[in-house]
């Protein structure tokens, strides 16, 4: 292959974008066929580069500065996941996003999303790197507000905090490549020493990273935008695209640019991060009740799994962490996409108004099992044998972070059990009895998703071998996930399943339904208040921001009218006062025009002599 080829995966979707722009749309298929070209190229280029080996260098800011791709292992395994997934999406929008009055512009922000998404997995300079990064906010914006005028506020939301992310992204590429001497090509810079500064500029790029992933405390836009914008976004970026990107970026810092090793600060404060991740968000997660609403909360507490693994700079956790990043992007899509189904079909996907589906929508049902089961961590899906992988480098790294992932799986399964239940096996209700199964279009990728969660799961030597532990190369040291490495481990995870199970057949015995399944751990004492303030967004880093910022204006508020009324009032009747007075001081008698000044001199004659 040609070093050129490597823009080929920009280029196409960048010009393919643009075209949907300037068309009309008043013709959706030519819309929809440049869409579907565009991903089907990319797809094919990237079947053909993956594991391949190019650079591509060309002249471009100076100082320095070149355009700069890369294709090697790691990269050409993100950019054919990218291309699949965006591929499955487009297909499955050709039915989802039919009629809908953003068509157009959400094709076009889909492509210009891959081509910027390729071109950052793809940069081999981090200015190159932080230019397609960027793009992204315009493209993540675009793409929620094709979901109407009304969710302006979450866009703007969305916007504001990846925008604050990013901006210590910015610091930290621009520190890092200080540290390195000016040397900006992240294939020439290697295990900068994590001295203060150094420590400092990986915390400020590994922010960049896990807000790009989804993590707390960047994460409150992706429930907003679950209820506002089009579903295909939430299955595209959110749960697959952003995971990718952000998690790549992290394991790129980690692995090569830093030298990161088990047991500092460093490795703590994101082991720390990724716990609380996981551990807050399952807790949201369990309440919902909104299909879409509660896989969002999912989508976030995963991330914390992907960040716990590689936290731990162990072999073992970092496999775990990057094998569980594609196995998320599968399943959390597949059940993003099942939910669109669900929707498309009843209308709805509020818990309260769903019940009985499983008889209706057989392919939708089954494909919803699989991907639940997986993100359950239920063997032999692709979940279970990722998480194991977490679970054993969580636990070399400290109990409480092990302890911390394993609330996290009761937590998962406890959320889906009450899902699935109420969607697919409860009783119909009056928007359900007259539904049938979706079209083939929107059937095909949850289901080839779906198939990939038990391969992957069946076969995970595939994925590992081929896919994940290449990246460590002579780093790695072992990876069996599941029996009979760590089993241990598996009995234990099995026991939370269980766990998981009977709590489920509790909640629904106190409640006699199942979407009360959690009802007792949601009003629990203590949790209950907890939960209120939550659900009340007392604790979304977003309206923190705000308040902060109203209380903020407030006082500039109250400043500035006390400003103002020192010059507008006191100075204008301080001046009126002393002028009554110096008219009557200066009454027109010489000796007193003439005392007063020599008074003055007198007096300042003193002080200097006191103060010698």
């Amino acid at each position: 292959m040609t070093n050129t080829m490597l823009l080929i995966p920009i280029i196409v979707p960048a010009i393919l974008a643009l075209l949907i722009f300037l068309s009309s749309k008043k013709y959706p298929l030519i819309v929809q066929s440049l869409s579907v070209i565009g991903v089907t190229i990319n797809l094919i280029l990237s079947i053909f580069m993956f594991n391949k080996n190019s650079n591509f260098d060309a002249a471009w800011g100076g100082f320095g500065i070149d355009f700069s791709l890369r294709l090697y292992q790691f990269s050409s395994f993100i950019l054919l996941a990218v291309s699949c997934f965006a591929f499955l999406i487009v297909i499955y929008s050709l039915v989802f996003m039919k009629g809908h009055k953003n068509e157009k512009l959400f094709y076009a922000y889909l492509l210009l999303t891959v081509a910027l998404v390729s071109g950052a997995v793809l940069a081999n300079n981090l200015v190159v790197m932080l230019f397609f990064w960027e793009g992204l906010l315009a493209t993540l914006f675009g793409m929620i507000m094709t979901g109407g005028k009304s969710v302006y506020p979450t866009a703007v939301k969305a916007f504001i905090l990846s925008a604050v992310a990013d901006f210590c992204l910015m610091l930290g590429v621009g520190m890092t490549i200080s540290l390195a001497g000016g040397v900006s090509k992240m294939d020439a810079i290697h295990q900068l020493p994590m001295t203060f500064w150094g420590g400092f500029a990986f915390i400020l790029l590994m922010i960049g990273a896990m807000a790009k992933a989804g993590s707390m405390p960047f994460h409150s836009w992706i429930p907003d935008a679950a209820d506002d914008a089009p579903l295909p976004f939430m299955a595209f970026l959110p749960a697959a695209l952003e995971k990718l990107l952000g998690i790549y970026f992290l394991a790129r810092i980690s692995l090569d640019l830093f030298d990161f090793k088990p047991g500092t600060s460093i490795s703590i404060i994101m082991m720390t991060i990724g716990a609380i991740t996981i551990l807050l968000a399952v807790m949201m997660a369990l309440i919902q009740k909104d299909f879409k609403r509660l896989l969002s909360y999912h989508a976030i507490s995963q991330v914390g799994y992907m960040i716990l693994g590689i936290g731990t700079a162990l072999p073992v956790g970092i496999v775990g962490g990057l094998f569980h990043m594609i196995n998320h992007a599968m399943y959390k899509s597949c059940l993003f996409l099942t939910g669109g189904s669900v929707e498309k079909q009843t209308g709805t996907t509020d818990l309260n108004k769903l019940g009985g589906l499983g008889r209706k929508m057989p392919i939708t049902f089954i494909c919803f099992l699989v991907a639940a089961a997986a993100i359950s961590g239920v063997p032999p899906f692709n979940g279970f044998f990722s998480k194991e992988l977490i679970f054993d480098g969580a636990l070399e790294s400290g109990a409480i972070f092990y302890i911390a992932a394993v609330l996290g799986a009761f937590f998962t399964a406890a959320s889906f059990l009450k899902l699935g239940h109420t969607v697919f096996l409860g009783k119909q209700t009056t928007q359900t009895k007259k539904v049938k199964e979706s079209s083939w279009p929107m059937l095909l990728p949850m289901t080839i998703i779906a198939s990939g969660c038990i391969l992957f799961g069946v076969y995970n030597t595939l994925p590992l071998q081929h896919l994940i532990e290449p990246i460590l190369g002579n780093r790695l040291e072992h990876t069996n996930a599941g029996l009979p490495h760590n089993w241990m481990l598996v009995l234990i995870s099995s026991i939370v399943l269980v766990l998981a199970f009977l709590n489920h057949l509790y909640g629904i015995k106190r409640t006699g339904k199942s979407i009360g399944a959690v009802d007792h751990i949601h009003y629990a004492p203590g949790l209950k208040t907890i939960y209120k303030y939550a659900e009340l967004r007392y604790f979304d880093p977003y309206n923190i921001g705000l308040n902060i910022i109203n209380i903020g204006s407030e006082i500039s508020y109250y400043i500035d009218r006390a400003i103002d009324w020192v010059y507008n009032s006191f100075i204008v009747w301080l001046v009126n006062i002393l002028s009554v007075w110096s008219r009557k001081i200066y009454n027109g008698s010489q000796s007193v025009f003439v005392g007063w000044p020599l008074a003055g001199v007198i007096v300042i004659i003193i002080i200097a002599i006191t103060t010698r």
